[in-house]
């Protein structure tokens, strides 16, 4: 490896670093039956809070809310994949890095 291609791959890691920084602050909400429960969480898929409308608490019929929850979380964290994936493509312009989506 010759110097160029060391500040190359320096200059990739810092640029890395700072996304990994961003996706950190960033907040992605997801929600499932039309806004009963939202779910947010940051550009790492990591859940920062869980909102539940009153309405959907049954304390009878249970199955719906945890149904209603999962769906909230998915939705999120895949938003939050794309939201990754893009910052990420943008920083790398679209090389495939191992272990980076």
């Amino acid at each position: 490896m010759n110097f160029e291609q060391i500040r190359q791959a320096q200059a990739l890691k810092s640029k890395l670093d700072k996304a990994q920084k961003e996706l950190k602050k960033m907040q992605i909400e997801g929600e499932a039956g039309k806004g009963a429960v939202t779910v947010v969480v940051n550009g790492e898929q990591k859940i920062m809070s869980v909102k539940i409308s009153p309405e959907v608490v049954d304390p009878k019929n249970t199955k719906n809310l945890e149904q209603l929850i999962i769906k909230a979380i998915n939705d999120a964290q895949d938003k939050a994949q794309k939201a990754a994936a893009e910052q990420l493509k943008e920083v790398t312009g679209g090389l495939k890095i191992p272990g980076l989506f």
